[in-house]
């Protein structure tokens, strides 16, 4: 098993006549599994991935969590034999054909195949209509839970609670964007009358990383210090992180352009953070998946599109922050939490009907809206007023665009423009159109040369982090190349020239 089942204890109360071995909080897999057979998996509250051998009868069956936010891979020997990893490069030897595991799926040995065992009403991309009604949210939390609530906002205490259920040291990666600072700000609330208080002291600490002189440098000490925690401030070269280039890719396991801007950052803080004793972090990946909070979501035409664009980034989270946020820790042996993953989060916000979440001027809406307007309280603040409404930067942007142009240079002095035009010969499948796609491609091919391991990477047009289907909102943006979030309205154009000038931005962790 890899992952955490948040829910363990009270599934171990169901348990009740079994007798358990250990305190493991995956012990429980192996007893639902004797208690109910295959039909248990969206029993378990958690992030998860596990292969189960059944020695009764030599079968087996393995899973992966809703999301997929631990990685898992299936492959398929010539022999047919069927061989499960958490990482990619375990089954490039043995394996003729593997692919990413399917997240909320079960693969059975009895049927040969794999099926859904996470079927929420948004899978199915039917438009929601329940209005944003906090009332509404309070009253089927408060069956739930036995206690008031208050819609959105409970859902997101609950959500970072349960990953404060720990006895590991941990902290919060935060930037100073909204949805970092949001688990920082709840979490710094919860640590100081949870137990874990009591075993690693009531103050939480707080890590960033960025090339100095960043103004989100700037915000996230600013939230760390509003919110009281012990904050620790990294800093690394733009050289620094082409050198790490390599080792990212490889520890990855992609040549997605945007996975690898982002991930760089993230790794070289990994590395620091694990050097400091901590071994979990809490992170505030899946928040502009769900409501819609990439830039380029203005140019949503309508309410319905809206909603299937964000049940697409949803469904694809495992081939990339999922993957980032997992892999880029897990590197150095830190585990990253994400909260705003939380299963039981994601259907109740995936329920509200989209015409809630699109960005609204005319109304004072910005994206993310219905989360911000959650958070907004005079009375007991989380946050502060002007970094609750700080409009989004996306990841990689966020690091500094003195750091996408730094790697760009760098592509453009290692491929030609011969090789680039020739780059549909070479590559034929997912053919990168820009040098630095090429760039990481090379490095991607050295370490993973088999057609399979190509093959788990998405392909087709992105504009600042969108679906394929999404770019066609918009004809200029057919034209642009660059999933950069600077490539979407052109909101941030007066940034990306003072920065040219000479201001390095930094990491944004969502």
């Amino acid at each position: 098993v890899n992952g955490e089942i948040y829910n363990h204890k009270q599934l171990r109360e169901k348990l009740n006549s079994h007798q358990f071995r250990t305190g493991s909080d995956c012990e429980v897999i192996a007893h639902l599994y004797e208690e109910y057979g295959e039909d248990f998996v969206d029993m378990l509250d958690g992030m998860f991935s596990f292969v189960l051998l059944d020695t009764r009868d030599k079968s087996f069956i393995a899973a992966r969590d809703a999301i997929g936010i631990t990685p898992l891979y299936i492959g398929w020997g010539l022999d047919g034999s069927v061989w499960f990893a958490s990482e990619m490069k375990a089954l490039s030897d043995d394996c003729e054909q593997f692919m990413s595991f399917l997240p909320g799926h079960i693969y059975s040995s009895k049927q040969g195949a794999l099926r859904r065992w996470y079927n929420p009403p948004w899978c199915s991309e039917k438009i929601p209509s329940t209005p944003y009604d906090p009332k509404v949210l309070r009253e089927a939390f408060e069956k739930a839970f036995s206690k008031p609530s208050t819609g959105i906002l409970v859902l997101i205490l609950l959500a970072v609670f349960k990953r404060l259920m720990t006895d590991v040291p941990f902290g919060v990666l935060l930037s100073g964007g909204l949805d970092s600072s949001l688990v920082a700000a709840v979490a710094a609330r919860q640590l100081a009358n949870s137990e874990v208080a009591c075993q690693w002291g009531s103050q939480l600490h707080t890590f960033c990383i960025g090339l100095k002189g960043s103004p989100d440098l700037k915000a996230a000490k600013e939230v760390a210090d509003y919110i009281g925690t012990r904050h620790h401030e990294f800093h690394f070269t733009v050289q620094e992180g082409i050198d790490a280039l390599e080792e990212v890719i490889y520890h990855i396991e992609t040549y997605d352009v945007t996975t690898i801007r982002a991930s760089t950052p993230m790794f070289l803080m990994s590395r620091k953070i694990k050097s400091l004793g901590v071994k979990m972090v809490l992170s505030g990946e899946g928040s502009d998946e769900i409501f819609g909070g990439y830039l380029y979501f203005h140019k949503a035409p309508n309410k319905e599109e809206f909603h299937e664009e964000t049940c697409r980034k949803i469904k694809a989270l495992h081939l990339y922050d999922c993957l980032r946020a997992n892999k880029s820790t897990s590197a150095w042996g830190l585990e990253a939490r994400v909260p705003f993953l939380d299963k039981e989060f994601i259907n109740i916000a995936m329920s509200i009907d989209p015409e809630w979440k699109m960005i609204r001027p005319d109304l004072g809406r910005i994206e993310k809206w219905i989360l911000r307007n959650a958070f907004d309280n005079d009375k007991k603040p989380y946050l502060p007023k002007h970094i609750l409404y700080r409009q989004k930067e996306q990841f990689s942007d966020g690091v500094g665009y003195s750091w996408i142009d730094g790697l760009k240079d760098h592509a453009n002095k290692q491929v030609t423009d011969a090789m680039l035009i020739n780059a549909n010969f070479i590559y034929p499948e997912n053919t990168p159109t820009t040098k630095e796609g090429y760039y990481y491609r090379t490095i991607f091919e050295k370490f993973f040369p088999k057609n399979a391991a190509r093959s788990t990477v998405p392909g087709g047009p992105s504009v600042a982090c969108s679906t394929a289907k999404a770019v066609e909102w918009d004809a200029a943006w057919s034209e642009n190349p660059d999933p950069s979030g600077r490539a979407a309205l052109g909101v941030h154009a007066s940034a990306y020239e003072a920065q040219k000038g000479g201001i390095a931005g930094k990491i944004a962790i969502a």
